[in-house]
């Protein structure tokens, strides 16, 4: 499966882009801004979560400061329309394949969305060179 690349233009979304394109990692781009998900699609992105919509709100975002709503007392449908109708509310980028999820770009995290056996090759790499032969 192709990973999917939510993002809202950012430096983050830029890094994660150029680090798949680096790694030859097909992908598909999405700008929320342009084509914002829909509540299906955020309830899909919150069954991945492990906080639920604590992980992909931003809370330090301007429209989350500025809105005079208490989003603590929303239904999670409520919720979820304005996030839909306010895309810069959730963090960016947002990575998804299969049933893996990263919110934001992490140099460590984004490994995951490399194929198993590359990850496997670099780890047996790293142990070559990082690890000394017991000495008997």
């Amino acid at each position: 499966m192709t990973v999917m690349i939510y993002g809202l233009g950012c430096r983050s979304t830029k890094k994660a882009r150029n680090w798949m394109i680096n790694h030859q990692i097909p992908f598909v781009e999405r700008d929320m801004m342009q084509e914002p998900l829909t509540v299906q699609e955020l309830q899909e992105l919150l069954q991945l979560t492990t906080d639920g919509t604590d992980d992909i709100l931003s809370k330090r975002s301007l429209p989350y400061r500025n809105m005079n709503i208490d989003f603590d007392n929303l239904s999670l449908l409520e919720l979820l329309e304005t996030i839909h109708q306010h895309p810069r509310l959730l963090k960016s980028p947002l990575i998804v394949e299969n049933r893996k999820l990263q919110v934001g770009y992490n140099e460590e995290g984004i490994r995951q969305f490399l194929p198993r056996k590359i990850r496997k090759f670099q780890w047996l790499q790293w142990k070559m060179e990082h690890l000394q032969p017991i000495e008997s």
